[in-house]
């Protein structure tokens, strides 16, 4: 169901392609690279995600917002800047709602553009790449949407983690079940495994799962030092997903090297925190022309296939990486980018998708539980 009370919006790329449409959510003005996202649930969550700071986000399933908004789903308090959507949804249906969907992008103050053909946008993103744009309800000319776009940096050496990071350690002890979890296996341990996660624009599903495997959780900034790593004794050490160009998180790439040197203590990252792993072993990273999101992308090596949930703009360049030391565990069986890798006779591994399945599939939980497996090694 469409509000009948339509304000005219617009989308204008970088590339001076124009969508106009109609305004639902906040009103104004928002600037930030354009890129979309495949999955056909988890709408909440994905707005959500930490990894999409800086962003418009457009959905390619043609409806958004009918289920509402519920207190549980929201991955944190970051949001994307916009979203571009076919049509949305001004009612709500399903029992777990607990607020409308425009209303809480009101209060969020993202912009949304709904009525454009986004078939036809998604098309010239995978065709062009990823672009920067502007997202408007205001009247803009086309001409000062370019300007204001060309005054805007691209993605690639942007550190966008620092600005979504914690600015204080803190505890997490919340967790999430499900029907095949392996929380109660651990649950009689005297002493529960202490994990050191690094926040680089980590989400609330991740620290649930890792809760729920035996864990007690003790979040710090991303610029945190060895020291402040080493000082709390952990058990193991998570490197968290988050948004931006990789090769610029200096002080994350400079923490995990030194962790890595280390080489006593198991760590696992994910997404961000795998491309700071791999640059951290003297590998490099690229852009992808139009980055992996979605909830369906199949990953695997050696005939064992994973379907994951992504979001990220980067890759490892595979040839950089040096093979002595690092063995690929995971491609992208999309494009054969590397999705996985762990650091030989070290208890070091890292995977490019997010397992926690929030949103999206329960193929990939294992690898929690690998991470428990190697700290539990070493107690």
């Amino acid at each position: 169901m469409i509000n009948q009370y339509k304000k005219n919006a617009k989308l204008v790329l970088s590339n001076g392609i124009v969508f106009p449409g109609f305004s639902f959510g906040a009103s104004g003005t928002a600037v930030g690279e354009i890129v979309f996202n495949t999955g056909m649930t988890g709408y909440q969550e994905v707005i959500t995600d930490p990894s999409y700071y800086g962003q418009i986000l457009t959905f390619t399933y043609p409806e958004i917002g009918n289920t509402g908004i519920n207190l549980e789903d929201s991955e944190s308090n970051i949001s994307v800047k916009g979203i571009v959507v076919r049509n949305y949804s001004s009612t709500n249906s399903n029992w777990r709602c607990k607020k409308n969907f425009n209303q809480w992008l009101l209060e969020k103050n993202i912009i949304g553009l709904y009525g454009i053909d986004t078939r036809a946008l998604v098309k010239i993103l995978r065709s062009n790449g990823s672009m920067n744009g502007v997202l408007t309800s205001d009247d803009k000319t086309i001409e000062s949407c370019l300007k204001i776009i060309s005054q805007t940096p691209k993605m690639e050496g942007l550190n966008l983690s620092k600005d979504v990071s914690t600015n204080h350690k803190y505890l997490w002890q919340s967790f999430s079940e499900t029907s095949f979890d392996v929380r109660k296996k651990y649950s009689d341990k005297p002493k529960k495994l202490k994990i050191v996660a690094i926040d680089f624009g980590i989400k609330k599903s991740i620290l649930n799962r890792l809760v729920s495997h035996g864990c007690e959780i003790l979040v710090l900034p991303s610029r945190s030092t060895l020291n402040d790593v080493l000082n709390n004794k952990p058990d193991g050490i998570f490197f968290s997903n988050g948004p931006g160009d990789p090769s610029s998180v200096k002080e994350g790439i400079n923490l995990a090297r030194s962790l890595i040197d280390h080489g006593e203590i198991p760590m696992f990252g994910i997404c961000l925190g795998h491309q700071i792993f791999g640059l951290a072993l003297g590998g490099s990273t690229y852009k992808l022309p139009f980055g992996h999101r979605g909830l369906n992308h199949p990953c695997g090596k050696n005939n064992q296939i994973e379907i994951t949930s992504q979001n990220h703009g980067f890759a490892i360049d595979p040839n950089s990486l040096p093979k002595e030391i690092v063995k690929i565990t995971h491609y992208n069986l999309n494009d054969n980018t590397v999705a996985g890798l762990e650091v030989l006779d070290k208890p070091i591994f890292s995977v490019q998708y997010h397992p926690e399945a929030g949103p999206g599939p329960h193929d990939s939980d294992y690898l929690f539980n690998k991470f428990v497996s190697l700290m539990l090694e070493r107690c």
